[in-house]
């Protein structure tokens, strides 16, 4: 199948090597709680001047290819009323993205499990974010592992909107980001994350070329294969690398240019050395990277405490965090990597 120059540009862009997604895309009752406890209120001025931090980071670029932004993101200026905040990232060689699905609601007949929202007039919005200046979208769905769960009806109900998501954006002149997160909650075990990962992009796939969607000009953002958060034993992070790459050698079609992890609630550390583990161990069809939202933002968020006198000690927080994930995608991260951080903060990976 023929596709747009540009779309293949733009996801390839996005895959640079050594480079990864910032995924600042929290809604905002999501960043209000991740205010809550520095105390900083969550005004739309407030979430501004904090992506406006994250954004203007000096040397950003060289380990940030690119930067999911939410609705209200998307449409701000900066604090001196003149770009739009994606004209400020594009000018500094950040490609913006948005997030356009509208969150989770109860699966109805199914306790514990959800369906993403979104569908309705998405076609008219996505013309307009590109207008706004998006060049890619992402759409999440949410996937949790329990007692006799997922069920395969959740499964299914999540993978058809995922793949007409991918279809409007691909229409829309957008690369479209699929990500379909199993989550780590729960004592489930490496193997049993790995059966539910596996089927879960099995499904999605199914969907995707159902919908014509065109495998070469998509990303998928996933979760590493992990040990529920609750297990009695913690794999290793060689142990998940292993994990990892098996499962995604066996679900996800060649086709696809490239796979950026999620954090999925790993703290940050933990994320940059597994991250390194899958990418030293290589050997896959497609470029792997990351995308991450906390684990990239936590020790900046933590630093800028909602004032500007901070945003120097934030922004060097936010270069170090990106900077040493972009040497995990190499393979290259080490602990000296890791001591080098500004911000002496004791970590718990």
């Amino acid at each position: 199948m023929n596709f747009p120059t540009a779309l293949e540009s733009t996801a390839q862009a996005l895959l640079v090597f050594g480079k990864g997604i910032l995924a600042a895309d929290e809604s905002i009752p999501t960043i209000g709680k991740r205010f809550a406890p520095l105390a900083i209120p969550s005004t739309d001025e407030n979430r501004r001047a904090y992506r406006e931090a994250l954004f203007t980071t000096p040397g950003l670029s060289d380990f940030i290819s690119g930067a999911i932004l939410f609705d209200e993101t998307l449409r701000q200026r900066t604090g001196d009323g003149g770009a739009t905040l994606p004209e400020l990232l594009a000018g500094q060689g950040i490609i913006p993205g948005i997030k356009v699905d509208q969150g989770t609601i109860p699966l109805a007949n199914f306790p514990g499990e959800k369906i993403t929202q979104g569908l309705d007039g998405l076609r008219d919005r996505l013309a307009e974010y590109r207008k706004l200046g998006a060049r890619f979208t992402k759409w999440r769905a949410v996937i949790a592992i329990g007692d006799r769960l997922p069920t395969a009806a959740c499964i299914a109900a999540n993978a058809w909107p995922l793949a007409q998501f991918a279809a409007l954006s691909q229409e829309a002149g957008l690369v479209p980001i699929v990500e379909p997160e199993v989550l780590m909650d729960g004592p489930h075990t490496l193997a049993r994350c790995e059966e539910v990962v596996g089927l879960t992009l099995q499904a999605m796939f199914a969907g995707l070329l159902a919908h014509r969607v065109t495998l070469e000009v998509i990303l998928l953002k996933t979760g590493m294969v992990l040990s529920g958060n609750d297990c009695a034993r913690q794999a290793e992070a060689d142990d998940t690398a292993v994990a990892t790459l098996r499962c995604l050698r066996r679900a996800v079609p060649a086709a696809v240019p490239g796979i950026v992890f999620l954090s999925g609630g790993q703290t940050d550390v933990a994320a940059t050395e597994r991250l390194n583990a899958i990418c030293r161990a290589g050997g896959v069809p497609w470029k792997l990277s990351f995308s991450y939202g906390r684990a990239l933002q936590d020790a900046a968020l933590k630093t800028w405490k909602g004032s500007p006198a901070n945003v120097a000690a934030a922004q060097a927080a936010l270069h170090h965090r990106a900077r040493c994930n972009g040497l995990a995608v190499q393979g290259k991260y080490s602990e000296q990597a890791e001591r080098e951080s500004p911000v002496r903060e004791k970590h718990h990976p």
